[in-house]
């Protein structure tokens, strides 16, 4: 099977403290976001920060890679509800990312369900792609 290529670009204007940039979507069009040093050092006001970029896209990755082996192992879920937080500390990088997943499965021990999540965690390309970062996890069951 042949690889995929998504891309985004970004526009910058100005130096890191006062500048502004506009990343866009490229492969999806989905859209072009606003993004500055404030926005990515303290509050967001509006505007995106590579940090929550990484926090989409390394939620979206766990559940795909999560759904996935929960239905191979024959127990699909029926929902599964993932935050992805990624923490940057300015002059430092991001320190770490938090991962918390609810899922709902039929027929699933709460242990089972932990263990099922910590695999997706190692195993899905997004964790593997940010290996250097620590990457925590906390799965819950919900009843």
């Amino acid at each position: 099977m042949a690889g995929t290529t998504r891309t985004a670009t970004n526009h910058w204007e100005g130096d890191l403290m006062s500048g502004t940039g506009q990343v866009t979507l490229e492969s999806s069009g989905v859209g072009t976001f606003d993004v500055n040093w404030p926005s990515r050092s303290e509050e967001a006001n509006g505007k995106t920060s590579p940090e929550e970029l990484i926090a989409a896209a390394h939620s979206s990755c766990f559940n795909m890679a999560f759904s996935g082996a929960l239905a191979k192992a024959g127990t699909p879920p029926t929902t599964l509800d993932t935050t992805a937080a990624v923490t940057f500390v300015p002059g430092t990088g991001i320190t770490e990312i938090a991962l918390k997943v609810v899922g709902s499965v039929p027929g699933m021990s709460a242990e089972d369900f932990q263990t099922a999540a910590e695999s997706a965690k190692t195993n899905c390309p997004v964790s593997q792609a940010l290996k250097a970062v620590p990457i925590s996890l906390e799965a819950t069951l919900a009843e």
